[in-house]
């Protein structure tokens, strides 16, 4: 039986992927420390034979006995509302969180794929944003410390793979939506689902012109999987093309919720927060043979489904109001 290490496993994806692969007969070690994590989301799967925890902090050295095949490193803060209240953790987990699992996947001889993102590009002036752009970021800006965490992740893992032929992988992730995002964590999806449930007005900072692409989480974690057992070892885009401008969004929202008595409201757009996000999956599509799969109507009414499950107590969590300036991310 093949042996992974999923870091982030409590997270929103680090959960689906650490589901994906149990499904596909792997034994799994899932890490986290709860930072942004939440146990309710591992619950289920602690009760599976093949399933195993470890309450850890990847910043620091990395113990892990016997046979290692694969590494999975999503561990980080990837909301706003996280990476600023918590900032130089954000660059822990990007540096030496980083470093210590390349130097474990080393030592096992074992494949690491990492979860970069697309803010790697920034504020992008070339559109849609293809690998080859180098991207346009302000690494002293309030969102510089994820930004740049992540373009340090990408070039230790490279070095890693230039100099030492260790097997890596690297994921540019753009908009992904879905089950098990928490409601509060300042994203727009959850942020203006979670204001329709409460008979909020929905939140826009900024006119509502910029865009975003926003990719359903089952396509995603079925690309991470094909990109793993790739022969590919450079960054790649995953993510869903069909770009919306966010003032459209809202009102496939109030659609979507039925709650036709919601109103818009804008508000100033926050510092460096990007115009434009739209994946050039080409390479993708080409190397992988992926292409996302699930329509915004079908995964936005799944996605809601699981968001009106929640108690009163999770919808009412004042938490949403601290940076929800950031929700366009």
């Amino acid at each position: 039986m093949k042996k992974i290490l999923i870091t982030g496993a409590a997270g929103f994806l680090g959960s689906h992927l650490c589901e994906r692969f149990l499904k596909e007969k792997f034994y799994v070690l899932g890490m986290d420390n709860f930072i942004t994590g939440s146990l309710e989301n591992i619950n289920f799967l602690k009760k599976q034979e093949n399933f195993e925890f470890i309450n850890h902090d990847v910043s620091q050295f990395i113990q892990i006995d016997g046979q290692l095949d694969y590494i999975l490193h999503f561990a980080s803060p990837a909301s706003p509302i996280d990476y600023l209240k918590i900032p130089i953790q954000t660059l822990k987990v990007g540096s030496l969180g980083t470093h210590n699992l390349l130097g474990l996947a080393k030592s096992k001889n074992a494949v690491i794929l990492v979860a970069s993102t697309s803010e790697v590009y920034g504020d992008p002036l070339v559109h849609p944003q293809k690998e080859t752009y180098f991207g346009n970021v302000n690494p002293i800006g309030p969102r510089g410390v994820y930004d740049e965490a992540k373009r340090f992740q990408e070039a230790i893992t490279m070095a890693y793979h230039r100099f030492h032929g260790l097997d890596t992988k690297i994921v540019r992730i753009f908009n992904t939506y879905g089950p098990r995002m928490r409601l509060n964590d300042g994203r727009v999806l959850p942020a203006f689902i979670g204001q329709s449930l409460r008979g909020e007005d929905l939140t826009i900072f900024g006119n509502g012109s910029q865009t975003r692409s926003f990719c359903y989480v089952d396509d995603l974690i079925e690309g991470i999987y094909k990109l793993l057992f790739s022969d590919y070892n450079y960054p790649i885009n995953i993510g869903n093309p069909n770009e919306i401008s966010i003032k459209d969004f809202a009102q496939e929202i109030i659609n979507l919720t039925g709650n036709s008595d919601q109103k818009i409201v804008l508000k100033e757009l926050p510092e460096n927060d990007p115009l434009k996000r739209k994946p050039d999956i080409e390479l993708a599509k080409n190397i992988l043979g992926w292409k996302p799969k699930i329509q915004r109507k079908e995964g936005l009414r799944l996605t809601y489904d699981y968001f009106c499950k929640l108690s009163d107590q999770e919808l009412n969590k004042k938490e949403h109001n601290s940076f929800n300036s950031y929700n366009t991310y």
